[in-house]
This record gives structure tokens, C-alpha cells and sequence, in this order.
């Protein structure tokens, strides 16, 4: 019998123009539980580097022809649930897009410190403006890449630092979209279970950014890079903990039905610079 749940190995990382996601993607397939009756499949990613930005997007060629991949994936194996294991931000966009179009009464909770609704006009990082493009607010070529668009209605964002949205995140307002902060989800985190039920969202998709925990709980996330201050992080930092992010996706789960959870910026930089050490040293050349 074919597995109705599939997981994606997707190290993509020219979202964020970042190459160390593809170690987080290995060191993140090798936590994650493993099941019999879920069948895994790696998305091919090109390695080399970005070539010179000439439309505005980095990666953008690049970009369209992996998600493009990840669709032809999908559409052969046409799972009921995914699993997506990142890779940047950008890694969700596909997989939400088939599955907004394989179940009514679909909905997404973004559980990030980041909106990631920006655009072309104010920004060149595709992993920023993921959530936009499934919007049909985000950049052309991937607003027309998305078959299924997300109805902002439909949409909630958890853990959103919203003190800290930057121009580029306005869209947050104009949409406008239902967020949580922090401090809700910690004095309240039923809140995202009563918007699941005023909304009758029957089916869920959760992108979980890991950078939405807090450095001072979990150090695999860019904000914890060693040697450096939390402080002088140029975007903003999360301040859940993990134990708050498992019992709320536990929540989730019992309220809604869970088709899609995406795992993306996992950044271990122990794993990260050893390698790169390792990688110095001639008896690995």
C-alpha cells in the first residue's frame, strides 16, 4: 500500500542564500522520528554557487526550477500529508500550495519570529517572501508559479515579533493577517486553537522556522551563532521555548486535522564548523 504520509528532504538554501541549510538539513534527517508507513524522498538541489543577481531575486532560475521539482514529486506520489524538512524559509511554499488544493477548509499557521511577506520591491531573498507568494502578494514569478493561493482569512501567524516588523513586513497589516506574539501564545496559547475553530479549519499546515524559539533554549538556529550578541542580530529573535512549540503543535493536532509540517532554518553550528574544520585538514583532501 502506497504511505499517504510523505516526508521531503528539501536542503534548499538559495532562498536564503546560505549553504550551511544543507547541513541542517542532514543533521535534521537524521532527528527526526522515522516510521515505516512514511516514505522519504530527497528533492534534487543544485550545490554550486548563486550565479551574479540579474532579475532582482537571488536564485530566482534556480529557485523556480526546484520548486518545480518538488511539484513533479507531489504529483506523482500524491500524499495526504507531508512532512517537510528545510532548508530555508522558502521550503514550504510548494508542499502548501498541493496541499491547499487537495482539501477544503485548509489553513496555515506561519510559527515564525518573521513574517516573510515581503517582495520584489524590497527584497532579493526569496525565503523572506514565501508566505507573500502563496498570498499571491509576493514576487511575479512565483505568484504565478502558485496553482492554489492561500485566502488571508486563512492564514495565522504564531510567534510573530510584531514590534519589530521592518517595512518589509507591512503586508502583515495591509492584508491584514491574524497574528500571535510571543507573549500571547504564553499567556494564552488557546489562541491559536480558537482561531482553528472560528474559522473551521478542518485541515492545518504548520511551517515551523525554528529561529521562532529563543537563542537561550535552542543554539541551532542562526541568532545563536558562537561568539557573537544576540543583541547585534540585524532581524528579530525569537522567545519561545521548545517545550512551548511542542505543546502547542500538540494542540494543533487535536483540533485540526495536521496535513503538512514544515521544519525550516535549522542551523547547528557545531555540526556546522566542525565540518568546515575537518574540511581544512589534508587527510580529507
Amino acid at each position: 500500500m502506497t504511505p499517504t504520509t510523505l516526508e521531503l528532504l528539501l536542503p534548499q538554501w538559495q532562498g536564503g542564500n546560505n549553504p550551511d541549510y544543507q547541513i541542517g538539513n542532514e543533521i535534521l534527517a537524521t532527528i527526526v522520528p522515522t516510521n515505516q508507513h512514511i516514505e522519504r524522498v530527497e528533492v534534487p538541489i543544485a550545490t554550486d554557487s548563486l550565479p551574479t543577481q540579474t532579475t532582482g531575486i537571488d536564485g530566482e532560475t534556480t529557485l523556480l526550477q526546484q520548486f518545480q521539482s518538488t511539484a513533479d514529486i507531489l504529483a506523482v506520489k500524491h500524499p495526504q500529508r507531508i512532512i517537510t524538512l528545510g532548508g530555508d524559509c522558502s521550503v514550504s511554499e510548494t508542499p502548501f500550495d498541493y496541499l491547499n488544493g487537495q482539501y477544503d477548509r485548509f489553513g496555515v499557521i506561519w510559527l515564525d519570529v518573521h513574517p516573510d511577506v515581503s517582495n520584489a520591491t524590497n527584497s532579493h531573498h526569496i525565503h523572506e517572501m514565501v508566505l507573500a507568494n502563496l498570498l499571491d502578494v509576493g514576487a511575479p514569478q512565483f505568484n504565478q508559479q502558485v496553482t492554489n493561493h492561500l485566502k488571508s482569512s486563512h492564514v495565522m501567524l504564531a510567534g510573530l515579533d510584531y514590534q519589530a516588523l521592518r517595512p518589509m513586513d507591512q503586508a502583515v497589516n495591509q492584508l491584514p493577517l491574524t497574528y500571535t506574539t510571543p507573549e500571547d501564545l504564553l499567556d494564552h496559547p488557546e489562541m491559536v486553537t480558537t482561531w482553528l475553530k472560528t474559522n473551521q479549519i478542518q485541515h492545518v499546515a504548520v511551517h515551523w522556522d525554528l529561529d521562532v524559539l529563543s537563542p537561550n533554549d535552542f543554539r541551532s538556529i542562526y541568532p545563536a551563532e558562537p561568539h557573537t550578541n544576540v543583541a547585534d542580530f540585524p532581524a528579530a529573535v525569537g522567545r519561545m521555548t521548545l517545550k512551548q512549540v511542542f505543546s502547542l503543535l500538540a494542540a494543533i493536532g487535536q483540533t485540526s486535522d495536521l496535513v503538512g509540517l514544515s521544519i525550516a532554518e535549522h542551523m547547528p553550528w557545531d555540526a556546522i564548523n566542525l565540518r568546515k574544520g575537518l574540511a581544512t585538514l589534508p587527510i580529507f583532501q
